[in-house]
């Protein structure tokens, strides 16, 4: 039979993150633990990685809906990040407590996977700097946030790469977590599309389906969306999401939209519909972006992923995962 329990986790950042929603300081998570009462030496560890302000099941009730699901793991709540940790946590317990549970080239320390170089925002000097840092490391596909300061200094900052970098050589993806408006976010994107943009992640705030609809079938560059996908339960739901805003990629953060079964459906649906993906970790501890990544490598993918967060925090979990360069690999066991 299967036994459970959980602890919080309070993570430390290196330095203030800040998003377009929020500044932080520190980030809070849950690491759940599952054993077998028969065998309780072999012990499987997940994360709950809520994120507050972000999650769909961000309540006062979270600890105590963990609580239960600690008491029977064999029927876990509808709650993304819940489902994300237990998931972790059995995958984990099945294949000896070891933090390896995917047997491919990528957990063989064979084949790497490829990453993009996150800029989170700050000052344009701060985010000139970190962008230097990001391409002398080896990074050729870098992401900024944008949204948080003047948005003539985010173009002059990508205008800087793309003065120095063709396409062929850096890959520019922006995420403006919401921060444009239906009625400047043409102007903006067309702007952005004389740098030769990849994509942009989520545009406007969640929830607007005809304004991203209209944006997505006009906008010169590439669509993601990203929160837009937290809270849908069915695959009907997912399905008309899609059908209705016909975005040109999804991005996938197992965390926040139902676990890596419900991913795994995303990935599905969207294939169906010639619709691009990538996954992306949600400030998740070494323990859940571990996890993402050996789930992330059973797809092989083709392009970089947004696996990159683990360095952020100054009291992290050891980690299976190192970086050379924008290549991420598995620590042989």
């Amino acid at each position: 039979m299967l036994k459970a329990s959980f602890e919080p986790y309070t993570l430390h950042f290196k330095e203030t993150a800040i998003t377009s929603r929020s500044h932080m300081d520190v980030k809070e998570t849950f690491i759940v633990k599952v054993w077998d009462e028969e065998v309780p030496d072999v012990v499987g560890m997940g994360e709950c990685a809520i994120f507050r302000g972000l999650s769909a099941e961000d309540t006062p009730g979270y600890e105590d809906i963990l609580g239960e699901a600690c008491r029977n793991p064999s029927a876990l709540p509808p709650v993304s990040s819940i489902r994300f940790g237990f998931e972790t946590a059995i995958a984990d317990l099945r294949n000896g407590g070891t933090g390896r549970f995917v047997d491919n080239d990528f957990t063989r320390g064979e084949t790497p996977l490829v990453i993009n170089g996150l800029i989170w925002m700050g000052d344009k000097r701060t985010m000139k700097h970190r962008i230097r840092q990001k391409l002398d490391a080896g990074f050729r596909c870098v992401k900024l946030k944008i949204g948080g300061i003047d948005f003539n200094d985010e173009l002059d900052l990508l205008g800087s790469v793309r003065d120095e970098f063709s396409v062929s050589d850096v890959e520019l993806r922006v995420d403006a977590n919401g921060a444009f408006t239906p009625a400047n976010a043409m102007e903006r994107l067309e702007r952005l599309s004389e740098l030769e943009l990849h994509s942009i992640e989520q545009p406007i705030r969640q929830g607007q389906w005809e304004d991203m609809a209209l944006l997505c079938s006009r906008s010169p560059v590439p669509i993601a969306l990203d929160e837009e996908l937290i809270g849908f339960r069915s695959d009907e739901e997912k399905k008309h999401l899609l059908d209705e805003i016909r975005p040109q990629y999804i991005i996938l953060k197992p965390s926040l939209c139902g676990g890596f079964t419900e991913a795994d459906k995303w990935i599905e649906i969207a294939g169906k519909r010639h619709i691009g993906w990538w996954a992306t970790s949600a400030l998740e501890s070494n323990v859940g972006l571990g996890a993402i990544a050996q789930w992330v490598s059973r797809y092989s993918p083709d392009m970089p992923q947004g696996l990159g967060t683990g360095a952020l925090y100054t009291n992290n979990f050891p980690s299976l995962l190192w970086l050379d360069g924008d290549k991420l690999y598995f620590q042989q066991i």
